[in-house]
């Protein structure tokens, strides 16, 4: 056990945050919730119960939307849950679709909601119906537990384990390390399935966690070159695999990377991952536990704000963070692998995969599967797909879906279907490479709109880009309500962060690979003074790019902005 932990044990609370107390405290994620779950008399839970209620994959929302008319007539706030999967490389069954979509239209607001972690949200989760939606789902043979909180999140990888051996592979690592870094308390199968305590057994453990639990949220990635779908240097903790003759001979190993942060405050910043060595296949369990021990024994527990792991290596250095790693193995990390990655996009319509087998990319635009309105159906064609469908369903880190091992028999019945529910309209390619978080009107956080805002500006900037001529191109945009990054906006060719409503900071000079941070080049700013600036700024680009050349490279090459090097920074004045 690290000296800091066993320091906790014996130290006062006084100047540690008060989440860690509640952690310790709660009887390993229990706290009152199975009280304030039969409480009938409100919709919401208490203050602690909401913070628990995270470690077990869901946490309480309103509808922002309603507050003020509720208030006026006197009413609370209209309380719900969103509900998040624990969905390691984001693959689900036929049958499990079925079971999570009929979950969406009895239990939550009618919809699916695809993540950037490669797994399914739902909105609108009454306290009246959430035991319900839990049970059904594990019936399914899935849960929820660790999909949020102060724990390992739901671990993520290059999309698609039909496409090779090596990306079979890569989705069971992301099962093996889910179980590894997986909380033992049996909380959650008491509370919300009905499981009994046994009653003088044991004392419960939390061998990894202990009752302290991290000091803040852990994420994990693996990817394939050249494809970095996942964004791993946005993560904790990332592994590259090294692929030699389609086999893996291995992992180059990273960590420290992390998306949020908070307006006004420099000391908070986006940092990407630093590679600090390369380990065998056989070894990635044992080394992805080593770095969450080091963060868990050293990360910050008085500042949330900078408790992320991401802070831990800026602080003590990413030498000495390996070598703690290391101390935990018993052994050294061998020299990092050369690797090369060409893009951070998804796969559309049609491709083949090593076996012959036939696989379908289809966008979802901000990951949200609905049906609206003399519009796409997405949400009833999945469902009709799904009943004749004999392969599996898998979802990706940017918010869309593939259809996978379709037989050459089965493709013109999918096609039809596809068309039928107007899933397959012409998208443009600046279209499939946006990308938005949930924001209003659920999120607490959010300071601006997002998920229902991003469609209504593509749209004008599809504009400009017809007028320039840049129509067929990709551009990569990602918009967030609020600072903490949930869409990954700081790694976009062209990033939108909320700051209040209607207005956003603009971020550019992302790379299409997911390995350069961007930039703020105007803050606070509308929707008119959003549309001159890049109007003005794609007009340079189609005029003045060389070939081959993003947007992304252009600006810095440009000196529209200075390039960000290193996370730490980010906010450095504008060379």
């Amino acid at each position: 056990m690290s000296d800091i932990i066993a320091k906790l044990r014996d130290t006062s609370f006084a100047d540690l945050h008060p989440n860690e107390r509640l952690k310790v405290e709660s009887d390993y994620l229990r706290g009152k919730l199975m009280e304030d779950m039969a409480d009938r008399a409100t919709g919401a839970i208490s203050e602690d119960a909401t913070q628990l209620t995270k470690f077990h994959g869901f946490y309480q929302q309103d509808d922002r939307d309603l507050r003020s008319e509720r208030r006026h007539q006197k009413l609370e706030p209209l309380y719900s849950f969103m509900v998040r999967l624990r969905l390691p490389g984001g693959l689900v069954t036929p049958e499990q679709w079925l079971t999570l979509d009929d979950v969406a239209r009895r239990y939550a607001n009618g919809t699916l909601r695809i993540t950037t972690r490669q797994t399914f949200q739902y909105h609108g989760v009454f306290k009246e119906n959430l035991r319900s939606h839990l049970q059904a789902v594990n019936q399914a043979m899935i849960d929820t537990i660790a999909a949020c909180g102060d724990v390992n999140r739901n671990v993520i990888c290059t999309a698609n384990p039909y496409r090779s051996r090596a990306h079979r592979e890569v989705y069971d690592l992301a099962h093996a390390i889910s179980t590894r870094l997986l909380p033992r308390t049996r909380a959650y199968h008491e509370i919300f399935l009905g499981e009994e305590r046994v009653a003088g057994g044991e004392e419960e453990q939390e061998p990894l966690y202990t009752r302290h639990y991290l000091p803040r949220k852990f994420k994990v990635a693996i990817a394939i070159p050249p494809e970095n779908d996942v964004d791993l240097f946005a993560h904790d903790l990332g592994f590259i695999a090294h692929v030699e003759a389609g086999e893996i001979q291995g992992y180059n190993v990273c960590i420290g990377g992390g998306m949020g942060m908070t307006h006004g405050e420099p000391s908070t910043f986006p940092r990407l991952s630093d590679v600090i060595g390369f380990c065998r296949p056989d070894q990635v369990l044992d080394v992805a536990e080593a770095v969450l021990k080091v963060q868990r024994d050293n990360g910050d527990r008085h500042d949330r704000k900078h408790a992320r792991l991401k802070y831990t290596v800026e602080d003590y250095g990413v030498e000495w963070f390996r070598t703690e790693v290391e101390r935990h193995l018993g052994s050294a990390l061998e020299a990092a692998r050369d690797f090369h990655f060409e893009g951070n996009g998804d796969r559309y319509g049609w491709y083949q995969g090593e076996d012959g087998a036939w696989h379908y990319g289809l966008f979802v635009q901000n990951g949200r599967l609905a049906d609206t309105k003399g519009g796409m159906q997405l949400l009833s064609g999945m469902r009709e797909i799904a009943k004749v469908h004999a392969g599996d369903i898998v979802l990706t880190t940017n918010q869309n879906l593939i259809i996978t091992n379709v037989s050459a028999d089965k493709r013109h019945e999918i096609e039809a279907l596809l068309d039928r529910y107007r899933m397959t309209r012409n998208i443009s390619p600046l279209r499939k490479a946006s990308m938005a978080c949930v924001a209003f009107p659920t999120c607490g956080l959010a300071m601006a709109e997002s998920e229902r805002y991003l469609p209504s500006l593509i749209d004008k900037l599809e504009g400009v880009m017809h007028e320039v001529g840049l129509e067929q191109d990709a551009i990569n945009v990602r918009m967030t309500g609020c600072p903490n990054g949930c869409a990954r906006p700081y790694l976009a060719e062209i990033g939108f962060v909320g700051k209040a409503l209607g207005r956003y900071n603009l971020y550019l000079g992302g790379n299409t690979s997911g390995e350069r941070l961007n930039r703020l080049y105007k803050e606070n700013i509308d929707e008119p003074t959003i549309m001159n600036e890049l109007t003005r700024l794609l007009q340079r680009y189609a005029e003045e790019r060389k070939s081959g050349e993003s947007f992304g490279d252009f600006v810095i090459r440009a000196g529209v902005i200075a390039e960000t090097t290193a996370g730490r920074h980010f906010h450095d004045a504008p060379a």
